[in-house]
């Protein structure tokens, strides 16, 4: 489907921020792969494409957690979502995002983080706040950006 069945729709396309209690509230928690996922599908939104109906995301990772959360954050930054058929996660050794429209590719690879080791109420405020402050942090700290 694309964005000529929807012309007459109030409703259509409605573009709106997140915050990190909202990527919470959907998702379960905070973590690190959400609001990665989330600020590339923002970036993608803002640089590349406003209509995601005419988009298409590919999530290459792992296909677990926590790699596959960069999934939802994706869909809640672009608008590429599971219901509409125009995301999916692929397996892969890389962690890399890519998005397709009109015949052109734009890759997001997400800069290596390390999280700590650890488990326990510690180890979750510790992944909360590494979450907090990349979700503050400029694009280009957070991801590379190529295109094809």
């Amino acid at each position: 489907m694309d964005s000529a069945h929807h012309t007459a729709c109030r409703y259509y396309n409605l573009d709106r921020g997140f915050s990190v209690a909202d990527l919470a509230v959907f998702h379960g928690h905070l973590g690190p792969y959400i609001v990665i996922g989330y600020r590339i599908g923002r970036y993608v939104r803002e640089h590349f494409c406003d209509d995601p109906f005419c988009l298409k995301a590919t999530v290459f990772c792992s296909g677990t957690t926590p790699q596959s959360c960069l999934a939802d954050g994706v869909q809640l930054g672009s608008g590429c979502t599971l219901g509409k058929r125009n995301i999916e996660i692929v397996p892969a050794d890389t962690i890399r995002c890519e998005f397709a429209r009109e015949g052109t590719t734009l890759s997001l690879t997400p800069h290596p983080f390390t999280l700590p080791p650890g488990s326990g109420p510690e180890y979750e405020a510790a992944i909360e706040e590494i979450a907090e402050r990349m979700y503050s942090m400029p694009d280009a700290d957070l991801f590379e950006v190529t295109s094809r």
